[in-house]
């Protein structure tokens, strides 16, 4: 059992909260608990003047009115009742922008650690996810996190807290301890997970590129072992010779599948269909993808984040689209505990929302193949998974399988897109619930 998951041990309906890839733990009552921790380490180890990132944020805070009242507000509307109004603790988390700026700048001092306890599900790390949770889901926390000048100070925020994720010093959380990620459970825990579409059972010294006699597998970094490569052998392509065979682009667990989808939709409703045109940021390409085919799945906190080629082919386009980092869709609700919505698949999620309006890469591919033609990959984040990373350029040929960039510090979501006349089919179905391997089988196209 994959203790991040939340399911090794009995959670009380009232704290259970479904999570999809695991980026936040299913039993709420850990997440309360991990932030009043920050809040008690930010009080007790004051880091005193904020970084620079975080002093900017605030002077553009308290110099825009609206921004001013927005962040107000977002902490003002979440209710004064429980569970929101305390942690278990008995004290109410963050309390004002003010607050919330004091742990983002404690925040930026360290890395994701791994956690278990008895009633624990491991807090893999988003913590900055953690802080917002309760305010991004207000009215005016909504309007906040959609705002492009909002959004332009939090990826200055991002990526400075990347720069620290690329330090040795940020390797610390690595360890064998209890809260390293080679500790007994954290390796088991990732290890479970990789070895669960074939079932095999890999050490993960045969699974990885690292140097296991080295201290941290010889990781350099967190960043550095958040994009570890796998060794070929234990992904291999789907029917490397074959073009009508098309390869998972991303280690992951199916979100849905969408055939004649719109060039234009309402994306930010609850049945989230998809709209091409956002999606893929207005580019002239767009129309061809209109009543097309659409599969998207999601990344598990604990999986491998790199992508990889779904098909041969030509990159025709490749670039990096800005967006949101923190937004969620209204009809997700407030993260309210006593809430849990369940869907076919087992989560309740805005991944569809997300497509349209988080930041994301989008790589557009003309196949060898005819028969699919131009088609494109999206690989989307989400909060602090939003730095995509393409590693092929424009013009350049892949084959299937071949590597075209990653996610650091994780990943959200992707998505391949497929022409109205493409007839593809095959794709495993929402429900899975183990990842469908990268580089291995997804769909199949008829001539």
């Amino acid at each position: 059992m994959v203790h991040q998951h939340g399911d090794h041990h009995d959670i009380p309906k009232e704290h259970h909260v479904s999570r999809a890839g695991s980026w936040l733990p299913a039993d709420h009552r850990i997440q309360h608990g991990w932030l009043g921790k920050q809040i008690d380490d930010a009080k007790k180890n004051p880091k005193g003047e904020l970084v620079p990132c975080l002093k900017d944020f605030k002077a553009f805070i308290e110099g825009n009115p609206r921004i001013y009242m927005y962040f107000n507000a977002m902490f003002d509307e979440v209710p004064v009742k429980k569970p929101y109004n305390t942690d278990p603790t008995g004290r109410k988390q963050i309390r004002d922008y003010h607050h919330m700026l004091e742990i983002l700048n404690h925040t930026f001092t360290t890395a994701p650690t791994w956690t278990d306890a008895a009633a624990n599900v491991g807090m893999v790390g988003v913590p900055m996810c953690a802080i917002f949770d309760y305010p991004m889901g207000t009215p005016s926390g909504y309007a906040a996190f959609v705002d492009p000048e909002v959004n332009a100070h939090l990826k200055n925020i991002l990526n400075e807290w990347g720069k620290f994720l690329r330090t040795p010093k940020s390797a610390e959380v690595l360890g064998e301890h209890k809260q390293g990620w080679f500790g007994p459970v954290g390796k088991q825990d990732l290890m479970m997970v990789a070895n669960a579409p074939y079932t095999t059972s890999h050490a993960f010294e045969d699974f990885y590129i690292c140097d296991p006699s080295a201290k941290h597998y010889g990781y350099k970094s967190w960043d550095d072992f958040f994009t570890r490569q796998f060794k070929p052998s234990v992904r291999p392509v789907a029917s490397p010779d074959n073009d009508n065979v098309i390869a998972n682009a991303c280690e992951s667990k199916v979100f849905n599948v969408a055939h004649d989808i719109k060039l234009r939709d309402k994306f930010w409703i609850k049945g989230q269909p998809y709209s091409v045109l956002d999606m893929l940021a207005h580019d002239s390409l767009s129309e061809n993808f209109a009543g097309g085919t659409v599969y998207q799945a999601f990344l598990s906190a604990l999986s491998y984040h790199r992508w990889h080629a779904p098909v041969s082919g030509t990159i025709k386009k490749a670039y990096v689209q800005d967006g949101t980092y923190f937004s969620e869709p209204l009809f997700e609700g407030l993260g309210d505990p006593f809430i849990t919505e369940i869907d076919a698949g087992g989560i309740s999620v805005g991944q569809g929302y997300l497509t349209a309006l988080a930041t994301r890469a989008i790589i557009f591919i003309e196949a060898d193949n005819p028969a699919i033609g131009l088609m494109a990959f999206i690989g989307i984040g989400m909060d602090e998974v939003s730095t995509c990373d393409i590693t092929v350029k424009e013009g350049q040929h892949v084959k299937k399988g071949d590597q075209t960039g990653m996610f650091h510090f994780g990943g959200s979501s992707h998505c391949l897109l497929f022409r109205k006349h493409v007839k593809v089919e095959g794709f495993p179905q929402p429900g899975r619930q183990e990842n469908v391997p990268v580089r291995g089988h997804l769909a199949d196209v008829k001539a």
